[in-house]
């Protein structure tokens, strides 16, 4: 195996940088990292080290920043070092070693590939000026099996399957057409030096078990395991490709963006198979988690106003639709009222308060009504008003189309189009600042009241 040879027309292949670029290697020291740098040399690249120092391994650690700076002599390039007190951050954050070490490390890169000063930051060493193109990591093909196989136990779905990326936006991995041992026989043949990371034997990193223990036992059963598993990555990335093509298309035959708001038809939506996993594609865009796709679901059969929430979104059912709408309500179409409190929309606020009949004088003000709380069930939907809507107006026995109702109240087009309207489990309750709706008016016995205040902002 020409690795050189093999090393060039992988990046030519896959398109993954041209020769005139500046580039940034992250290296550890460890072998796979040196035979990059030795490749990028051969190969003329115009590149300078990264190095992160992680301080977990003591003596190990300041061994290996100093290794690293040697091989910047070695190569005539630039040297960055950076300094982390890694079990700080993961204590700080909540998180692994392992989690904390990678944020810390790409979030460096992102710094990387603009201009740093010196003076900006003590803690990065021989810091050069200029930005660079890409980052490049020297993760290969076993490295590849491990994410294929951590990523399928973890459940990621199909986008788990096609492992390690080789160009993920500035990012670059130029290594992983070749296989370990062929790293191990390329440094041994070119007399490279390398530093060797004790704990790359511990099995408490989820890795290292896949690397040191399962990959094992599976060659024992499957001796091609690895090419087999190097082959279906190829496969799955190629139906990756067409099953993102036929989840786009689904999208945009069902989604329909309304302002900050996405709507969906419920008929439309339950003729489409297979319906879980398109349901999945279309709510992991705004946090929602495999796990409450089901609930999603469940939703589609569900009555209006039952919804689902993520930290950013909330999806719920509207008659016939399902609305996924931002949890932020300044610009949202669409409001969830589960309870007591004040709600921001575009006309200003709503306050919402539960209140005793005796204690409070009814208003005849149109900007604060009063309602038979016996005859009210949370949550409410505050929304715009749209074509066929119809209330029961106070004082009277039939319905009437909202349409009717604001050509009485001559309403101008841009009057009716700023028109917003609460609503219970199908039923308006009130037109906002014009009229509620008779069937909620206050009774002669109701002892308990709900208040909306409109507070109009100027």
């Amino acid at each position: 195996m020409n690795l050189l040879k093999e090393f060039n027309q992988y990046i030519k292949e896959q398109n993954l940088f041209q020769h005139k670029d500046k580039l940034i290697l992250a290296v550890s020291g460890g072998v796979d990292s040196v035979v990059l740098c030795h490749l990028c040399k051969q190969a003329n690249f115009n590149f300078i080290i990264a190095h992160c120092n992680f301080q977990l391994r003591n003596k190990e650690s300041e061994r290996d920043e100093i290794f690293v700076k040697t091989l910047g002599e070695k190569y005539d390039v630039e040297v960055m070092i950076k300094i982390f007190d890694t079990n700080k951050y993961a204590k700080d954050n909540k998180i692994s070693i392992q989690l904390a070490a990678r944020e810390l490390r790409y979030k460096w890169f992102d710094e990387l590939l603009h201009k740093i000063k010196k003076d900006s930051n003590p803690e990065l060493i021989n810091c050069p000026q200029p930005a660079a193109n890409w980052i490049l990591t020297a993760h290969h093909a076993n490295d590849n099996i491990e994410t294929l196989l951590m990523n399928f136990f973890k459940g990621t779905g199909i986008s788990g399957l096609h492992g390690i990326l080789p160009k993920q936006a500035n990012l670059i991995r130029p290594l992983l057409f070749a296989k370990k041992e062929a790293l191990a026989e390329f440094a041994l043949a070119n007399n490279l030096y390398f530093v060797l990371d004790s704990s790359n034997n511990l099995d408490k990193y989820t890795r290292n078990y896949f690397r040191n223990k399962l990959i094992p036992d599976l060659k024992k059963a499957y001796p091609q395991v690895e090419n087999n598993l190097l082959n279906n990555i190829n496969r799955f990335s190629e139906i990756e490709l067409l099953y993102k093509q036929s989840i786009e298309l689904n999208k945009k035959k069902l989604l329909q963006p309304k302002g900050n708001e996405i709507h969906i038809p419920i008929l439309k939506l339950v003729a489409t198979k297979p319906l879980h996993t398109l349901l999945y594609e279309i709510i992991k865009d705004y946090n929602f988690t495999p796990n409450q796709t089901d609930e999603v679901a469940g939703l589609l059969k569900s009555e209006t106003g039952k919804y689902i929430q993520s930290a950013t979104h909330r999806i719920f059912k509207n008659r016939n639709w399902i609305v996924i709408a931002p949890k932020n309500t300044d610009h949202a179409q669409h409001i969830l009222i589960e309870k007591e409190g004040i709600f921001s929309f575009t006309l200003g606020s709503i306050q919402v308060n539960k209140v005793d009949n005796i204690s409070t004088s009814i208003s005849s003000n149109l900007l604060a009504v009063q309602l038979n709380l016996d005859e009210i069930k949370f949550p409410l939907l505050l929304r715009k008003a749209k074509q066929g809507d119809y209330f029961y107006p106070l004082g009277m026995m039939k319905k009437k189309k909202l349409s009717r109702f604001f050509t009485d109240q001559k309403l101008s087009l841009t009057q009716k189009e700023k028109t917003w309207v609460i609503e219970m489990d199908k039923k308006i309750i009130w037109v906002v600042g014009m009229r509620i709706d008779e069937r909620f008016k206050i009774e002669y016995n109701t002892k308990k009241l709900l208040q909306l205040i409109l507070i109009v902002t100027e």
